[in-house]
């Protein structure tokens, strides 16, 4: 589907989202922390989530919290132009393997721009640029990005999670879901947070 087609409603939620998914993979401070998991249940602001590594984590929702969807995508959706969200790890070839991408809304070309260290995997980096040009390759497309300061080429293989944003609602919170969430530590083992993202129609998340 043709992202410029799409409401101004979905365009402006997912307008928000990507500010917050930008803030979240530059977030370097210390206090802060990303979860990534299946919801268990959400009662009233309380959000519990079972982490990928089998923990039980309490979110607590902040006043005026907000819930932005995840959905599948594919890397044939990527053209030049196109600005992007990639976690990626260096390969022995010196053209880096992605681990995941997000494909941002063309009004939010340029937020978070750069390039960062990212937990996904040891030494990944979160890179979000813009898609200078895409060559065919044998094993999937390899991306010449470009941001401030810098280039790098990212190969994406065949079968690497790729997503777009979309809207969503509280109702989709339900149990079961896959999230991923960056917020901040309580000190008393909760995380406390103002914006969910959450797969819909069976997607997760792969931030």
């Amino acid at each position: 589907m043709d992202r410029k087609l799409l409401p101004k409603s979905i365009l402006a939620l997912a307008a928000g989202a990507v500010v917050t998914l930008a803030a979240l993979q530059g977030a370097n401070a210390a206090d802060r922390l990303r979860v990534r998991g299946t919801i268990e249940s959400l009662d009233g602001d309380t959000l519990k989530v079972k982490s990928r590594d089998g923990k039980d984590i309490t979110v607590m929702l902040k006043s005026g919290w907000g819930v932005t969807g995840v959905t599948k995508a594919s890397a044939a959706d990527i053209k030049p132009g196109d600005f992007v969200g990639i976690a990626n790890e260096p390969t022995k070839s010196g053209v880096a393997g992605a681990i995941e991408v997000v494909i941002f809304p063309a009004s939010m070309k340029g937020t978070g721009e750069g390039d960062r260290p990212w937990d996904s995997k040891p030494n990944s980096s979160m890179t979000n640029a813009t898609v200078a040009n895409a060559v065919k390759s044998v094993n999937g497309p390899t991306l010449t990005l470009t941001y401030k300061g810098g280039e790098k080429k990212i190969n994406i293989p065949d079968g690497t999670p790729v997503v777009t944003l979309t809207s969503a609602t509280k109702d989709d919170l339900k149990a079961g879901a896959g999230v991923f969430i960056t917020g901040e530590t309580t000190g008393d083992g909760m995380v406390s947070s103002d914006r969910i993202a959450v797969g819909v129609n069976g997607t997760v998340p792969p931030m």
